[in-house]
């Protein structure tokens, strides 16, 4: 008999993503450069309440493009280590330094009372990343200290799209947002990314980035334009094709839906992981909505963690460390000089986390016998 697996994760879908996909192949065009890209950015805009969407084929060429766009190319950008490697590497990408800063412990986002100790003249803009679901509870504060020191705030909202705070959408405070739309993230376009932005100029410096920094004529396309096209600047081939647009569109009908059974899986962890000895949840705040795009939990023994992984693995419970300080990765230590006790506090809650399965498909009796299984672990 085949045991039951626990994935870390899985897609919500239904009908709906198949007809959409249908639509576009059946169309026998267009599957690169079709109208469901300009319909999926104007809904996540009005989703947002944001003036402007470009669509991306990944959060990190989004990131990357974003980062271009406002024109750093130079001097420092300030980052949590406690992120994909993603939004570190953008930042060298793109030309500037990444300088990282601690993280605190509530929602794992960037701890103010060490990001003005990082902030100097070489200083240009700070990226607060929103981990697994949440916002960062500091963000009004962040948002400030961007503005008092004349630095953009760019959110990496990658994980916490939907999420909010004092009812306000991760990903809408700064200048600009980035979201990803990778296959385990709140939704999917298999993968794909996008930014949000209120920015004219930021907005029209995108869609030149994002495909070969080419001109377009508003409604022809370059397949469609028989003239000679100009192009202004040196971007990429970022684009997000219609095959995935089509997705976007279909899963963001849905987004109602996927967060209130989100919700209801990780309040029904919180309400009964809780009582189990040997770790902590990393509980929702009182004025935040969070999404729980990754379930968390802190080990109150770190070094039981390899142990504790491979015995759920035994029983075909999958689990992950979300995340690893990115600064002690070898292209990290060797380029830059750092090491173990730059960030104690990341490094800290970096050896302590770990994180648990969070399916759409999991009923109760699933849910229960991941818990059982950890409890079982620590008696």
């Amino acid at each position: 008999m085949v045991n039951k697996k626990y994935p870390l994760f899985d897609i919500y879908w239904d009908q709906k993503e198949i007809e959409m996909i249908k639509k576009v192949i059946k169309r026998g065009s267009y599957w690169a450069t079709g109208p469901e890209i300009s319909e999926f950015e104007a809904k996540l805009g009005q989703y947002l309440n944001k003036n402007h969407v470009v669509t991306f084929n990944s959060g990190t060429s989004a990131l990357h493009s974003v980062l271009l766009a406002h024109g750093l190319t130079s001097g420092e950008i300030i980052v949590p280590s406690f992120s994909f490697i993603a939004t570190a590497n953008c930042v060298i990408l793109a030309g500037s330094k990444p300088v990282f800063a601690e993280i605190e412990q509530k929602t794992l986002g960037l701890d103010v009372e060490f990001l003005k100790e990082k902030i100097n003249p070489k200083t240009k803009a700070i990226i607060p990343v929103h981990y697994g679901g949440k916002v960062c509870k500091d963000i009004e504060a962040i948002k400030e200290i961007a503005e008092d020191y004349n630095l953009y705030l760019i959110e990496d909202a990658a994980e916490s799209f939907g999420a909010k705070i004092n009812n306000n959408l991760a990903g809408t405070f700064g200048t600009s947002g980035m979201l990803s739309f990778c296959q385990n993230k709140i939704i999917t376009t298999g993968e794909g990314g996008a930014i949000c932005t209120d920015d004219e100029k930021i907005y029209q410096k995108l869609k030149l980035i994002s495909s070969h920094g080419r001109v377009e004529n508003k409604g022809i396309d370059y397949f469609s334009n028989i003239n000679e096209m100009e192009y202004i600047e040196v971007g990429f081939n970022y684009r997000m094709s219609s095959l995935n647009a089509a997705i976007g569109i279909a899963q963001l009908s849905k987004i109602n839906e996927i967060i209130k059974i989100r919700r209801e899986k990780g309040k029904y962890y919180d309400k009964n992981l809780e009582k189990i000895q040997g770790f902590q949840t990393i509980p929702e705040l009182n004025d935040s909505n969070t999404v729980y795009q990754l379930y968390s939990i802190f080990l109150n023994h770190p070094e039981d963690r390899t142990e504790i992984q491979n015995y759920l693995l035994n029983n075909e419970i999958y689990t992950k460390v979300y995340f690893y300080p990115i600064h002690l990765k070898s292209y990290y230590r060797e380029k830059f000089g750092y090491s173990e006790g730059d960030l104690p506090i990341t490094e800290k809650i970096s050896k302590k986390i770990m994180t648990l399965p969070m399916s759409f498909n999991f009923t109760q009796d699933d849910q229960n016998f991941i818990i059982d299984k950890l409890e079982k672990f620590y008696t």
